[in-house]
């Protein structure tokens, strides 16, 4: 009986659509109506005809209609035409009839318990994600009641969609180009939660650098840091392609594939895997699932039993550290808070790169974003569609790596300049300059990974990071940590070493020459009974500090060379807001210890007065004044209104000039207000701005 209605079905519609195109074909160049030539006619339906298998909208009713003023086809009337009486035949045939022979979208609402739902197909199309797996939206529905049981009495008279349920890609590449770099990586970062404004350019790339797993394919990142600094954040709450394993413990069957069942496990449906809390030596882990997420990690499969599967799942591991960086590198290497089974060469050999969790900052409310940026599913799905572009040889055009690099040394590069590439530049327009600052980037996160190998096994051969330009200059790649702590970071950790905890490290050559062995503190009125100390030798240096940078301090870096100084001239044209004026404060801090008590000094800042709050910059100036009088300071200053001065510079009068980038404004934003912060109260502890000095000796 079904199969005969079925067949009955099917001719109707034939007769229906042939019904509704003529009536359609008539008003067309090949139709009756039409006084096209045959010449349009026939190029007319040629077009028709490639639009018609190339799946486009040609124009072609798409409605029922048995004559040019019908009504639409309803389940209702589909009965009637074929013969079917739906109130005395059984109506259990009848919905199993009504769902093989109309062609209908239906919806339900989950959170309302309420089903099929119809749903025309212009709102489909233009929501696809309804067909996939739903989206929340503001829905206005209707209640027309009906006696029919086969009915629903609801209707959908208006859809919002509250979740991304379409995106134009090409849209969003071409608004790119109407952003600078600078604004667009700020928009990025508002869009993920933050201030920008409240981050330093590298820690602006190190929060960008958590993006790439969503927009890079089997790309594996690891960030290590102290707690509170947001590592989680992202892979929590960005995007509804990734997921956040809390505990860090997972099973084999739960990850790949279960034996049992043959159900695939969490890589084969999500585009990113993160690992919360990783870290952690107490825990216990399956040496069978080291073994095979070191072959998922390198290969992009896995076997499990006779059949080998592929995936495209990118892998994270965040987690804490329970000690300082200096006493990671000192006793044991910079992956030293993973499990034992991870603390695996082969494993840690995997990892394309390695976020240094310990320069970002722990996450304050000043922190947290209250401007505009892109809704996270609209920016989730256009990094989503990026895992199908390459960026991967950009920078080939300017720059090439040292052959020194290995290929899995390379592979981490280009992976992870690719998807920074992807994140800042999709629309592939960048300089050669903005190209190279990704690359060292790129460069220094493996780089990380690769030097804590050289700790970890021994048989591991060294590698020059390095790059080369166009006119073959080979430049060289260091990570932050190796500029702060040189001798610690080149050592080989021995069994011997890493069970002495007391035993001091050698410094090297290397260390006595860098910028950081010059910043080495000195006890202040230390009282002893072997010689005194001989002053250090001043002499015309160039010193370049990198963004993060800790250990600089005021007396340390300038101290030496304002000894002895009767007369300082300070000039800075932006001594304006409240934590620039307090740097200043800190430099005649300086000067004092650096003065005898018997002594007496005459400091003179020239700067720029501010436009907006004047008035409370000359009453900050007058109350340094005041505290200057006690401690034999003559404190003097003066605005300079002629526009043009921007040098930053300090100059005493025996003859030393101190030419300053940035001025005196070289940390990074820090709690002013908190009493018990070691950054507020102790310079050294703060993080830098990107900065260099110049001492020049004057006579």
């Amino acid at each position: 009986m079904g199969r005969s209605f079925k067949f009955l079905a099917k001719d109707l519609g034939r007769d229906h659509g042939k019904s509704a195109a003529g009536w359609w074909l008539q008003e067309m160049p090949v139709g009756g109506r039409s006084s096209a030539g045959e010449s349009e006619a026939a190029l007319w339906a040629r077009e028709t005809l490639r639009r018609i298998a190339a799946g486009d909208d040609c124009g072609i009713p798409q409605s029922d209609l048995s004559g040019e003023w019908a009504g639409g086809m309803t389940p209702q009337r589909l009965a009637d035409e074929i013969g079917y009486d739906s109130e005395n035949d059984k109506r259990e045939e009848w919905g199993f009839l009504h769902s093989d022979l109309c062609d209908a979208y239906e919806a339900g609402f989950a959170n309302l318990g309420i089903k099929k739902v119809i749903i025309d197909s212009a709102t489909v199309k233009a929501h696809p994600k309804l067909l996939v797996g739903g989206v929340w939206c503001i829905a206005d529905l209707e209640y027309m009641f009906t006696e029919d049981k086969n009915a629903t009495p609801w209707v959908l008279a208006s859809i919002k969609p509250i979740q991304l349920s379409h995106f134009d890609f090409d849209a969003y590449l071409a608004a790119r180009k109407q952003f600078s770099t600078e604004e667009w990586i700020d928009l990025l970062i508002q869009s993920v939660g933050f201030n920008p404004q409240m981050f330093g350019q590298r820690n602006k790339l190190s929060q960008l650098v958590r993006l790439i797993p969503f927009c890079e394919r089997n790309f594996n990142l690891i960030e290590l840091g102290p707690k509170g600094t947001g590592k989680s954040h992202i892979f929590s709450e960005f995007s509804p392609h990734g997921i956040l394993i809390s505990g860090g413990e997972v099973t084999v069957p739960k990850l790949f594939v279960h034996n049992g069942t043959g159900k695939l496990g969490l890589v084969g449906y999500w585009d990113v895997v993160a690992f919360d809390e990783f870290a952690g030596k107490q825990k216990r882990v399956d040496k069978a699932l080291v073994d095979i997420m070191k072959n998922y990690m390198a290969n992009k499969s896995f076997s499990r039993g006779v059949e080998t599967l592929g995936a495209e799942a990118s892998m994270v591991f965040v987690g804490n550290t329970d000690h300082t960086v200096p006493y990671m590198l000192k006793h044991s290497d910079l992956f030293d808070p993973l499990p034992e089974k991870f603390h695996d060469s082969g494993f840690l050999d995997r990892i394309h790169s390695y976020i240094p969790g310990w320069e970002v900052d722990v996450i304050r409310g000043e922190m947290f974003s209250s401007g505009y940026g892109f809704v996270v599913d609209y920016l989730a799905e256009i990094l989503r569609a990026l895992r199908n572009h390459d960026f991967s040889d950009r920078y080939k055009a300017h720059f090439k790596l040292s052959d020194d690099i290995s290929t899995r040394d390379r592979d981490g590069i280009n992976k992870t300049f690719s998807g920074l590439m992807k994140v800042i530049y999709p629309h592939g327009e960048t300089s050669a300059e903005e190209i190279e600052a990704l690359l060292r980037a790129a460069i220094e996160g493996r780089k990380r990974v690769k030097d804590q190998l050289l700790r970890i096994d021994s048989t591991y051969p060294a590698v020059r990071f390095t790059y080369i330009d166009q006119q073959g200059n080979e430049r060289a790649v260091t990570t932050l940590e190796e500029e702060e702590y040189p001798a610690a970071y080149h050592q080989r950790i021995t069994a011997e070493a890493a069970a002495d905890p007391v035993s001091e490290v050698v410094a090297s050559v290397q260390a006595a020459d860098s910028p950081t062995a010059a910043l080495k503190p000195e006890p202040v009125n230390a009282v002893s009974t072997t010689a005194p100390p001989t002053a250090p030798t001043l002499k015309e240096q160039h010193l370049v500090f990198q963004e993060n940078q800790r250990g600089v301090a005021f007396d340390k870096l300038f101290g030496p060379y304002l000894v002895g100084a009767k007369r300082i001239i300070v000039t800075d044209p932006y001594l304006r807001m409240f934590h620039q004026q307090r740097n200043l404060m800190e430099l005649l801090e300086t000067i004092s210890r650096n003065s005898k008590p018997e002594d007496e000094v005459a400091v003179h800042v020239v700067t720029v007065e501010d436009e907006f709050s004047g008035d409370r910059q000359t009453e900050n100036f007058e109350k340094m004044a005041a505290a200057c009088t006690s401690v034999g300071i003559q404190f003097s200053w003066a605005y300079d209104t002629s526009g043009t001065k921007h040098d930053r510079d300090i100059t005493t009068d025996h003859g030393w000039k101190i030419v300053l980038s940035r001025g005196l404004d070289v940390f990074q934003r820090c709690e002013l207000n908190d009493a018990f912060s070691f950054a507020n109260r102790m310079q050294q502890h703060r993080q830098c701005k990107e900065f260099n000095v110049t001492f020049v000796r004057l006579q």
